[in-house]
């Protein structure tokens, strides 16, 4: 089955206006430049920059999103931010369960799943993200680790059209290492035969899987030319234009 890459960027707790619309409207030439779209572009920005980015973005081919959003409508919950205020901010898609969540905040594989969800009920699309620690993998665990993750953070009625899976292996975010070819093949076709078995053949084929993990311009050919690899989450490289440029021109 055929699947549209996706190359998303994940900005994190960075950025300001004007990098919104330098990144925005750069990426809008280059990519709005391109007479086929072999890849779709996600940004997803900080909350206080989705509204901003989504004007920059309006009539482009850019698509915006957030990093995370609440299990719950709406209500009560000082700091939090729904989907469908999300929503409303014009954001298409929404990460939930990046391992600085996992870690940082103590979010569930349970807790995941109720985001995405309450995600989906909104109207947004969910990039769920898994991902074994350095200890997990010295230990031999990696397969066991990204099972568990996939089956108890998925959604219960997971379409290919509205779920994404972003593997990263935690030990490879921001640190320049980078698992070999074949270890990220072997992940990746773990999860394509999982979500076969969770969702069925036709599903799982059309579902989208990500690589994430130090992707830059230099192995970004490598890496997403990898079977079931059909695309990239990308962050510290989603900050610099040409970076960002650079790792989807794998794709050109």
């Amino acid at each position: 089955m055929t699947r549209t890459p996706l190359i998303a960027g994940n900005w994190k707790m960075n950025g300001t206006p004007m990098l919104v619309k330098d990144m925005i409207l750069g990426l809008a030439q280059k990519y709005d430049a391109l007479p086929e779209k072999p890849f779709e572009m996600l940004i997803c920005p900080p909350f206080t920059l989705i509204g901003l980015a989504s004007e920059f973005a309006k009539n482009t081919g850019i698509v915006i999103g957030g990093q995370n959003c609440s299990a719950l409508s709406n209500g009560a919950h000082t700091g939090d931010i729904s989907a469908l205020m999300l929503k409303e901010a014009r954001a298409k898609y929404v990460i939930l369960g990046h391992s600085e969540r996992r870690t940082d905040h103590g979010e569930t594989n349970a807790l995941i799943k109720a985001k995405a969800e309450q995600a989906l009920k909104d109207g947004l699309k969910v990039i769920i993200c898994v991902g074994e620690t350095e200890v997990q993998k010295d230990a031999g665990e990696t397969l066991k680790v990204v099972s568990k993750q996939v089956s108890e953070s998925l959604p219960s009625d997971t379409k290919a059209d509205d779920v994404v899976i972003a593997y990263e292996p935690v030990w490879a975010i921001g640190t320049g290492r980078t698992p070999t070819g074949a270890e990220v093949e072997e992940v990746h076709a773990f999860i394509r035969k999982q979500l076969a078995e969770m969702i069925g053949l036709d599903e799982a084929g059309g579902l989208r899987i990500l690589y994430g993990g130090s992707v830059k311009p230099s192995n970004a050919k490598e890496l997403l030319h990898i079977p079931n690899v059909d695309g990239a989450l990308v962050g510290g490289a989603s900050l610099k234009l040409d970076d960002f440029w650079g790792i989807a021109q794998a794709y050109l």
